[in-house]
């Protein structure tokens, strides 16, 4: 009866539904939300726009992005009793203490267990501003200072850095900031918005759907490559020693952290919004040398791309929250700040034509066989 099932390990190549948000078109090296290309958002948007794109489907009038924002910025408020769970658990990962501190929100905040649309959206909002408060105050809380108020003066990206470093940053790296939350921003079924999906699908809140994108994105298979690629390129030490270090890594068939991906055959399309930011970056704060070490990288990768093994988006992120000084532990957090408007419009689509995400494993285990008395065993 059994014989004839095909396992697909990983769920790879299995369409579990159909979704209207973003598509990834990997043997092209194309990604576009909502029918617009990444390169153009990159380009031309801000986060804000993008949120909203992703949430409610279509570009917003001046007028929508104006009232959006102003939502975004009215939420930049926490309760309380989460900075004592902040300090609490002070000495813990930024992961476990932005996940912990989420999953109290639902019990702190009014409307946090309604699981209608309009409240999915509500509290989406709320969320996405709350959750980069989070990570700053638990980074100021663990170095001895107090954290740093939300200025309503500033864009989303560039007031989490002031809320981070305590400094407002300059117009470019604000910029480079807000790229960065854009290309983050969705990515179809990916390990964290898939499981989402699940829990939403038990018909619980949008605060634990989050809940379980957050233990996903804290898993290093899936949100540590920018932290791996700084400890790689501190590895190197060098642009004059990336050839030898790739040399060496293929010898052992070892993987080369920022090359590959599980959709993408050719580069991908974020990466190259990226690259022009470190380089900018890096030349403003007197560090080029990051940059270099990176494209002596890609160079010496350069024979191994016709195999799929091409630079992608992480390659260049964890270079450009080095350049702020952003410890390593922050760099998956950082990550979820950028994906938060994915997640909520994954869990929207999961809600409006709801089925339970329920599996099936192919047992392989003993026939059926008789108990044995305790006695006899």
């Amino acid at each position: 009866m059994t014989e004839n099932v095909k396992i697909n390990r990983g769920l790879k190549g299995i369409y579990f539904e159909r979704s209207g948000v973003s598509h990834i078109d990997g043997s092209k090296g194309e990604l576009s939300y909502r029918g617009y290309s990444i390169h153009d958002l990159a380009t031309h948007s801000t986060f804000e726009e993008v949120c909203y794109l992703l949430i409610h489907g279509e570009l917003p009038t001046e007028g929508e992005l104006a009232a959006f924002d102003a939502n975004l910025k009215a939420a930049r408020t926490l309760p309380e009793p989460i900075f004592d769970i902040i300090r609490a658990t002070a000495d813990g990962h930024p992961m476990d203490v932005l996940r912990t501190a989420v999953s109290a929100l639902a019990a702190l905040e009014p409307g946090s267990h309604e699981t209608g649309e309009a409240a999915f959206l509500s509290n989406g909002i709320r969320l996405t501003s709350q959750v980069p408060m989070i990570i700053a105050a638990h980074e100021n809380i663990r170095n001895g200072r107090a954290p740093m108020p939300a200025d309503p003066a500033l864009s989303h990206a560039a007031n989490w850095l002031w809320m981070l470093k305590g400094e407002k940053p300059s117009e470019d790296a604000a910029r480079l900031a807000d790229v960065d939350f854009i290309l983050h921003a969705e990515h179809g079924a990916n390990a964290s918005s898939f499981a989402a999906r699940v829990t939403i699908g038990t018909e619980t809140n949008l605060h634990g759907g989050i809940v379980t994108a957050l233990s996903t994105l804290a898993g290093p298979a899936h949100g540590g490559a920018a932290e791996d690629v700084m400890k790689m390129v501190h590895d190197i030490g060098s642009p004059d020693k990336a050839a030898d270090y790739v040399k060496a890594k293929r010898k052992n068939r070892e993987a080369v952290t920022g090359f590959g991906h599980r959709v993408y055959r050719a580069e991908d399309p974020r990466a190259r919004h990226m690259r022009e930011g470190v380089r900018k970056l890096g030349a403003e704060m007197g560090a080029p040398e990051w940059y270099e070490i990176l494209q002596a990288v890609v160079d010496a990768m350069k024979p191994y791309a016709r195999h799929g093994l091409n630079v992608n988006v992480d390659f260049y992120s964890g270079v450009i929250y080095q350049l702020h000084g952003i410890p390593m532990d922050l760099y998956v957090p950082i990550f979820a700040i950028g994906r938060m408007p994915g997640w909520i419009v994954q869990c929207v689509e999961q809600q409006r034509g709801n089925i339970l995400i329920r599996p099936l494993t192919l047992y392989n285990g003993p026939e059926m066989r008789a108990y044995i008395p305790f006695s006899e065993r």
